[in-house]
């Protein structure tokens, strides 16, 4: 687990624009310089005591049509989604619809009597054990997934993986689950109770758990990987349906608005901030640079942070709640992954000085 104080030491590689004081572009830019120019790019924001002190794309997010990536540029979030559809659950134990410690069978009684133990607790803090559906899909060409062929998989598999609560095992599973118990507890389905509840609230008016034929995706990036080489697009996969565990598009203006809301209560409470930016998980997660597990964030020291990899997209958003800043890399390419380029970014503002 890297300290703060490793965090700060990371400057020392950034050359002597940012030894000389201030945050400087030249720095970031030089951290960035493999997405500039005519290749799958990213856009980089920093968000530090509520300020875009930096705000900028890089490269192109469609090399088809030379689209530039720009701060509006929507890109696949993947597990960046887990936050939201952690804070849908969230709203809607407020609202009284549904209790944390609820069965998963009571929403979902198709379930095999293997998860007749699992709570939604456990579906948020990956303690339920379930089976990764990844893992038992069917092998061969098919139709993308849903969330909803997720739980028809899973009705499938009378197993765990371990006793719910006893242990750590990151689960895409759990969260398309909680997909499906947001609409079954709304009465609105997935897409939409994000879209009533959390996104046009926010004015996050970009964003969307994007549904093919259903909704649209504006200022789209699409998702590309080196083959041989050379870039290609490689936008989708047989998951890329899924919503709970990643199916949202959003670009760091929307992301901003997003960050804003989890330090009031205009969007979710004091008590349900607190209940996902804390540690839900007994045991150690396994995972480098995490501590524990809150729901839909993995929490490292003073950071709350979350990446998002799927095929053609790679991305990362740093919280640094105590000193106001937050770090966000959303990139459209397969590689590299963005986490440690963003922990050096966020290095720069929390260099002592610029406090």
């Amino acid at each position: 687990m890297r300290t703060i104080a490793a965090i700060v030491a990371c400057i020392l590689l950034l050359g002597a624009g940012a030894a000389r004081g201030g945050p400087m572009q030249e720095d970031v830019d030089r951290l960035m310089r493999d997405y500039d120019g005519a290749v799958p790019g990213a856009a980089v924001l920093v968000l530090h005591d509520g300020e875009a002190v930096l705000r900028r794309g890089y490269g192109l997010a469609d090399l088809e049509t030379a689209a530039p990536v720009a701060a509006a540029s929507n890109f696949r979030l993947a597990s960046l989604t887990k936050q939201f559809t952690a804070a849908a659950i969230l709203l809607l134990a407020e609202d009284g619809r549904l209790r944390l410690d609820d069965p998963v069978r009571r929403w979902l009684p198709t379930l095999p009597e293997a998860a007749d133990p699992v709570t939604l607790h456990h579906l948020l803090s990956h303690t339920s054990g379930l089976v990764d559906y990844e893992e038992v899909m069917p092998e061969g060409p098919a139709a993308q997934l849903r969330d909803a062929d997720v739980l028809r998989l899973l009705e499938q598999h009378d197993r765990l993986y371990f006793a719910p609560g006893t242990d750590y095992r990151y689960s895409n599973s759990a969260y398309a689950l909680l997909a499906l118990i947001v609409g079954k507890a709304s009465g609105l389905d997935f897409a939409g109770f994000l879209r009533a509840r959390v996104f046009a609230p926010l004015a996050m008016d970009g964003t969307v758990a994007f549904e093919d034929g259903v909704s649209a995706v504006a200022r789209r990036a699409y998702g590309h990987s080196q083959v041989d080489g050379a870039w290609r697009r490689t936008d989708q996969s047989p998951t890329s349906a899924v919503l709970g565990d990643g199916g949202i598009y959003s670009s760091i203006d929307d992301l901003a608005k997003w960050d804003a809301a989890l330090y009031d209560d205009r969007l979710l409470s004091e008590a349900s901030r607190a209940l996902a930016f804390a540690p839900q998980t007994a045991t150690a997660t396994g995972e480098p640079d995490v501590d524990a597990y809150g729901y839909g964030w993995r929490l490292a020291g003073d950071m709350l942070w979350h990446s998002g990899e799927t095929i053609g997209f790679r991305n990362v958003i740093l919280r640094f709640p105590r000193q106001r800043l937050t770090v966000i890399v959303l990139s459209n390419r397969n590689h590299p992954e963005p986490y440690r380029t963003a922990r050096a970014i966020a290095a720069l503002w929390l260099a002592p000085g610029n406090d």
